[in-house]
């Protein structure tokens, strides 16, 4: 959930940290804080409470000289958001300095036997914990740095993602993981640390991701030393990371959120790529075609994931089932690992994260891994955990999303799903040709028929203006369009706080209608699909009841936009693919409506990009 970055070399390190800070910021905004080793060999820590930029302009005035340092956005999981519950934590001596992403789930326990040796504590956070403990087991046995990290470590339960500096060797940076991400930057004569490899690839192209419960020693002027808890030196490759700069800035969007809607044509195309063949004819996933056998034997298909990538899977599911004829069951990750789930070596687990970081998802992998299953990775961000810990996978390839509210990276997961779904039908020969070469083709013009409705935004805009003011939404949609409005009611939720639900439709009898009223915007995705009628009938039953409804219907409908308040024309499409074209228009409704009431679509409150902890 948190943001770490650290960098030891011949450069100043502050504005190196303080830049990284900032590509980080979407994994934690609540404080912000940087600790650097100065050139009077002082180690001076400084942290203020809110967003990066505070955290700015707090040390304006400080000494900020060393070039070698270590710096944390936070996002609160122990302590209030607070400057003394900010990172970096300092040791009671003020030797150590110490960065922290992750929960130590026995931090009561540790801190009451640190008590009773007589040490004090300045916040209300699991991490002074460890950084106490490490420095009690450095004096105690008169041991370096690193031994002190390992044997701390063997007594900690939880995951982490640590960074250690010690006063009295300015030439080291010591960090290590379980079950957090960290990846080591290499350059000349100069190292990087972060959570991810945003903060990096402008400086190097070359990074090493760090396995559980390995530790990187960083070292001026020395090779990078990679050892377990046990101090075994671990085999460390390196890896070659491609990421366009451009792609970390706004160019000129006022949010990432809207920017990342509007590059979805583009990385829709781009998921796509090389997976179409250039006749349109035919989908390949190298991954399907290398486990054809192990797919292809599977009794059922078991998707777990958590949030939009959930979402997904439902679009998922039925997609697979209603192509390949396999048994589909979607689990929250969540709850996946906590319910002694049934899986046999038979089965086929398919983990669906943006991040590949999603604690709860990768636990899930573990547990299913564990019990004999195959399981096939989708994500986004290359080198992640989910993608190392799966048999195979597929890569979205949609590029780093900044923007807090999944937008872009949704429809890169339900568009590898429809290439999966359309390959094993292939290959299990469940698909009739016609229906399977017409998927494929309509999926090819999913891309322009995007842009159509990207072309409505200014009409959006205004509409959203109407609907600043709402204290409930209900979105309804039925078959492949359930998901659509349960995503919707999401991203309404996140960046807009306004409470807001996605139903079947054929639910709202079932309850919801006890709702509507004059106050109530409903919003209905209502395009001409073997459904239609009966979602006209739910129209018709909620304007009954002086009902607001804004409907998304088929560019040229006449009946649905004689009934409902307000229409959204959308591009005709296959029913299969019409979650591609409909999410569209409600991720820009979401974003217009926060943008109207004047949130912060990018960094909303109490979320964070990547859920590294339960």
């Amino acid at each position: 959930m948190c943001g770490i970055v650290g960098y030891i070399g011949h450069r100043e390190a502050y504005p190196i940290l303080i830049k990284g800070l900032k590509r980080l910021e979407y994994r934690g905004y609540d404080s912000a804080g940087v600790a650097l080793i100065g050139e009077d060999r002082q180690l001076n820590v400084y942290k203020a409470k809110g967003k990066v930029s505070d955290l700015e302009a707090f040390v304006s005035q400080k000494d900020v000289s060393g070039n070698v340092g270590i710096a944390h956005t936070r996002w609160a999981t122990h302590g209030e958001p607070c400057a003394a519950n900010a990172h970096p934590h300092y040791s009671s001596s003020q030797r150590l300095a110490l960065i922290h992403n992750g929960i130590i789930e026995n931090y009561a326990v540790l801190k009451e036997k640190l008590q009773a040796k007589g040490y004090t504590f300045r916040s209300s956070t699991d991490t002074e914990v460890l950084v106490q403990l490490i420095e009690y087991i450095q004096t105690v046995d008169n041991i370096d740095l690193l031994t002190a990290v390992q044997l701390a470590l063997r007594e900690v339960i939880g995951a982490y993602a640590i960074a250690v500096m010690d006063r009295d060797n300015p030439d080291e940076i010591v960090a290590a993981r379980k079950s957090s991400p960290l990846v080591v930057g290499i350059g000349q004569d100069e190292f990087f640390l972060a959570s991810d490899a945003t903060p990096i690839v402008e400086y190097t192209d070359k990074v090493v991701y760090l396995e559980d419960e390995e530790i990187a020693v960083i070292r001026r002027g020395a090779p990078l030393k990679v050892v377990n808890l046990n101090n075994v030196e671990c085999p460390h490759e390196i890896k070659t990371v491609s990421m366009n700069l451009g792609q970390l800035e706004k160019g000129g969007y006022p949010h990432f959120m809207l920017k990342e809607i509007f590059e979805q044509p583009d990385c829709i195309y781009d998921c796509m790529r090389g997976r179409i063949n250039v006749e349109g004819t035919n989908v390949v996933l190298s991954a399907v075609i290398d486990y054809k056998e192990r797919l292809l034997a599977a009794n059922r298909f078991i998707i777990v994931a958590c949030g939009t990538s959930w979402h997904a899977a439902l679009i998922g599911k039925h997609l697979i089932e209603s192509f390949c004829r396999i048994p589909v069951v979607v689990e929250y990750a969540s709850e996946f690992r906590y319910q002694d789930p049934v899986i046999g070596s038979n089965d086929v687990v398919i983990a669906i994260s943006q991040s590949g970081e999603t604690a709860d998802t990768l636990a899930a992998v573990e547990l299913a891994k564990s019990r004999g299953a195959f399981i096939y990775g989708i994500c986004n961000a290359i080198g992640s955990s989910i993608p190392r810990a799966t048999h195979t996978g597929s890569y979205i390839h949609v590029g780093p999303e900044i923007g807090v509210a999944s937008t872009k990276a949704f429809t890169g997961q339900v568009t590898v799903l429809t290439m999966l779904a359309l390959t094993l039908a292939r290959e299990k020969r469940t698909i009739d040709d016609a229906f399977y070469l017409s998927v494929v083709q309509e999926l090819e013009q999913i891309p322009e028929k995007m842009k159509e409705v990207l072309k409505q935004n200014d009409r959006i805009a205004e509409l959203s203006k109407i609907f600043t003011y709402a204290h409930n939404f209900i979105y309804l949609g039925r078959g492949y369009s359930y998901p659509v409005a349960l995503e919707g009611a999401l991203k309404l939720k996140e960046i807009s706080y306004i409470h807001a639900e996605g139903y079947p439709a054929a639910e709202m009898k079932h309850g919801p209608i006890a709702l509507v009223d004059a106050e109530m915007p409903v919003v209905v995705i209502a395009t001409q699909n073997g459904l239609y009628e009966k979602v006209l009938s739910n129209i018709q039953e909620i304007k009954a009841r002086k009902g607001r409804v804004i409907a998304l219907v088929n560019k040229g409908d006449t009946v649905i936009s004689r009934l409902a308040d307000t229409c959204i024309e959308l591009p005709e499409t296959l029913e299969c693919l019409e979650p591609l074209i409909a999410t569209v228009p409600l991720q820009l409704m979401a974003y217009h409506i926060a943008v109207c009431k004047g949130m912060d679509v990018d960094q909303p409150r109490n979320l964070a990009k990547s859920v590294t902890v339960e």
